[in-house]
């Protein structure tokens, strides 16, 4: 599947906060603009703001809609957290490691852009626990 990339096009309200938090926070390489519109490479995968003069809905929590990434290595992980505190992004929810001991043990945490759009990256401690383990019913902390 290495030819594959995942897109993703997501609500902003301002393009010079997208690329601070995005470009100059996270670390994501810019592609074209457009007066409505950013294309990002996060980890090389492809997202997309848009531009929006309507109210975008607040959530209060993670659910039911995030993105982010899972990383493979541990270290990459703990890179990407140094970065977000090196460059005060703001913390939805801080690093914590959920469900010790369990096949589906990883950690994470959770950022918000300037948008209230909710990313969450992770590591998971077990890699057949990304897309396997399905004897685990339990996704996320809803039961």
């Amino acid at each position: 599947m290495d030819r594959v990339l995942f897109h993703l096009a997501f609500p902003v309200q301002n393009l010079e906060a997208t690329k601070a938090f995005y470009v100059e926070g996270l670390g994501c390489q810019m592609g074209r603009e457009s007066r409505h519109a950013l294309i990002l490479s996060l980890y090389g995968h492809q997202l997309v703001a848009h531009v929006t003069d309507e109210p975008i809905p607040l959530q209060t929590g993670i659910y039911p809609r995030h993105f982010g990434l899972v990383f493979l290595q541990k270290s990459d992980w703990d890179e990407l957290l140094q970065r977000s505190h090196d460059r005060n992004l703001r913390f939805f929810q801080q690093p914590k490691q959920r469900f010790p001991g369990q096949l589906t043990e990883h950690f994470t945490f959770f950022l918000a852009d300037p948008f209230e759009n909710f990313l969450e990256f992770k590591h998971y401690c077990h890699p057949e626990a990304i897309f396997g383990a399905r004897e685990v019913t339990a996704v996320g902390d809803r039961t």
